[in-house]
């Protein structure tokens, strides 16, 4: 099994969409803005979170600079992760530095354990030194790759758990 996570570019084709299109649109709290959306709008969005990725501060008050990344195995897209630079008070309430998704079909095979180790060196690479997950309560999955990866909880708040990875 050959695992590697790729930098979202404006390249991406085919094999990307088909996977943003089996991950829900709002699942657990992880946003996928693509789902249900035509190949068009996708290449659209591409150009969006690419600029997205090179932003410099806060927009609209909360919206900061946010890298997506894709997850692949042998070759095949089957998770992704988004990484925002830093948080604004917003973010820290909701929303955190970190999240991530796994195709329904490739779940509970430990991908997302993968996905987020990845992501957490890609944090270091981009100077987020200590990242903030938000999981709700009922996300036990998503709990239990943070834990996995060093994260420690905060708090319980609102029905999430606040979780930080140094």
């Amino acid at each position: 099994m050959n695992i590697e996570i790729k930098k979202l570019s404006l390249d991406n084709g085919e094999d990307i969409y088909q996977m943003l299109q089996s991950i829900p649109a709002n699942e657990n709290g992880f946003v996928n803005s693509v789902n249900g959306k035509s190949y068009k709008e996708f290449k659209e969005w591409l150009l969006k979170a690419m600029n997205n990725s090179l932003q410099k501060g806060v927009l609209d008050g909360w919206k900061v600079p946010e890298t997506t990344y894709w997850l692949y195995e042998d070759g095949k897209p089957v998770g992704y992760g988004k990484i925002r630079h830093f948080l604004t008070d917003k973010l820290l309430a909701d929303g955190g530095n970190v999240g991530y998704a796994i195709i329904p079909s490739e779940r509970n095979k430990g991908l997302g354990k993968v996905l987020l180790k990845l992501l957490l060196q890609e944090s270091k690479v981009l100077n987020v030194k200590r990242v903030l997950l938000t999981i709700r309560e009922e996300n036990k999955a998503s709990l239990a790759v943070a834990l996995a990866n060093g994260g420690v909880v905060e708090k319980t708040e609102a029905g999430k758990y606040y979780i930080w990875i140094e």
